[in-house]
């Protein structure tokens, strides 16, 4: 097989070609290793390299699934593959090894994935870009001085650079949008609790984060979320089952749709670039038939900054002290980053009630929205305020925490929101900067609707295709 004939494939159509023995799972990872080996010294994506590891699944036979044979890789965050490293990002999880799956792990090797490394994350995915100290920053293809977005900047990174068609990633505040966003891919972060956490977790920070993957096609998301999605015994609670399979939904007739345009910029400071990307949406949208106008829902969004902190600084205290005790040891400035180690101390310091009111505004903010989409079929607007910014802006090692957090938070204000509320959101990718980065549009739909965002994402891949854009740095 060729570099280009590589090129020509989604993970679908892979898997079509391993199951037509017009190739072999064994060429395929022999190929997604070559070009890892290439790009990564560049763009590193790739933190944890488990090619024997994936040589030996290979030998011992591939269930048949939708996607075997396909390479594949795990987000280096609370996915855990037997006998090998999750290191959260962090030094103090540097040699952590799983003695079980995830659940969603087990899926993935159901499903015939062969998983072939983890990909960077920032320190216990806390941010919207990829630097952990651990192993330092992720680089963006299309430009490397700039961020693949985090926290799935790994992932995205490796997508993007022609490594592999798609990726396992995460989003508990933008981590699965954000980075298809930087770099040019589509990303889904489903409704709440369609794919499973266990059998460590029900939920992850009180039901904001969720795992799927970045993609360069919408059937490939697609169809990977029929493979995972589903109730697993033990989960505390499950979205609505869809009306059909995920795969189905794409390039199924969205039909006309009324969408709500959320581009606020008398409120929220957003670039020339992003408001133009995010108007040139607008207008594909109308030329197929869909009714846009200006509207946006509005929940109490100082009250939900204030809880996603509370919740998500609860979350890292409980992490930390839990591996201090399995270590014996104590959570120390030295062990964690600066901004990690400030929300550790903040998650100590926060009471009960205070967690528990934290809930009670995520779920009031879904109300909100709720009734807000009884009115609405979709949400358009940014991911980002801007483009992707250079790398070193948003740093979580500064001891400067108040303009690390003026910079996290007038970069990304958009997409949180939807991890709070639980509803299904992603980014499509539309547009790019005057600079050639690119720029995602975010649609978001009803809790549970996750196959409208399919069939609209579909018909604007048709649209407006971008499977075939390929960044400066590239391997093939």
């Amino acid at each position: 097989m060729s570099f280009k004939e590589y090129d020509n494939y989604d993970a679908l159509g892979l898997a079509e070609l391993v199951k037509n023995k017009e190739v072999s799972a064994e060429e395929l990872l022999d190929e997604a290793i070559e070009r890892n080996e290439k790009i990564n010294n560049q763009t590193n994506a790739v933190v944890l390299k488990h090619y024997d590891e994936a040589k030996e699944m290979i030998k011992k036979g591939l269930p048949k699934g939708p996607f075997t044979g396909v390479p594949y890789l795990l987000k280096d965050l609370h996915v855990l593959l037997t006998g090998t490293k999750t290191t959260y990002g962090s030094k103090f999880f540097e040699d952590y090894v799983a003695d079980h799956n995830s659940t969603l792990v087990d899926r993935y090797l159901d499903a015939g994935l062969v998983i072939f490394g983890k990909t960077n994350s920032p320190e216990f995915g806390l941010t919207v870009t990829t630097e952990p100290e651990l192993y330092g920053p992720t680089r963006n293809p299309w430009n490397l001085d700039h961020s693949a977005g985090g926290s799935s900047g790994g992932a995205a990174s490796a997508v993007a650079s022609g490594v592999l068609p798609m990726a396992n990633a995460s989003d508990g505040g933008g981590s699965i949008r954000i980075p298809a966003s930087c770099c040019g891919l589509l990303g889904l972060k489903p409704t709440r609790a369609r794919t499973p956490m266990g059998p460590d977790r029900g939920e992850g920070w009180a039901g904001q984060s969720i795992s799927h993957c970045v993609s360069k096609t919408v059937r490939d998301s697609a169809a990977l979320l029929d493979a995972t999605s589903g109730f697993s015994p033990g989960d505390p609670y499950a979205p609505t089952e869809p009306s059909g399979s995920f795969l189905s939904a794409n390039g199924k007739d969205p039909g006309k749709l009324k969408i709500a345009l959320n581009l606020p910029t008398d409120a929220i400071k957003i670039d020339d670039d992003v408001v133009a990307s995010i108007e040139n949406t607008a207008k594909l949208c109308e030329g197929l038939g869909h009714h846009v106008e200006r509207a946006s829902p509005e929940p109490d969004l100082e009250a939900l900054s204030e809880a996603i902190g509370i919740i998500i600084s609860a979350n890292v205290a409980l992490t930390l002290q839990q591996r201090a005790d399995a270590l014996g040891t104590e959570v120390t400035p030295d062990v964690v980053e600066h901004i990690t180690f400030r929300m550790f101390e903040n998650g100590k310091e926060f009471s009960a009630d205070q967690y528990a009111k934290a809930t009670l505004i995520n779920h009031q903010a879904g109300r909100v929205l709720g009734d807000f989409m009884e009115n609405y079929d979709l949400i358009l607007s940014p991911v980002l305020t801007k483009p992707p910014v250079k790398i070193g802006e948003i740093d979580m090692s500064s001891n400067d925490v108040r303009t690390y957090i003026e910079r996290l938070s007038s970069y990304s204000c958009f997409t949180g929101l939807y991890n709070q509320t639980g509803q299904p959101s992603i980014s499509v990718p539309l547009g790019f900067s005057k600079l050639d980065l690119p720029i995602g549009s975010m649609f978001t739909s009803a809790f549970g609707n996750d196959e409208l965002l399919i069939s609209i994402a579909s018909q604007l891949e048709e649209a407006q295709p971008w499977k075939d854009k390929k960044p400066p740095v590239y391997s093939n």
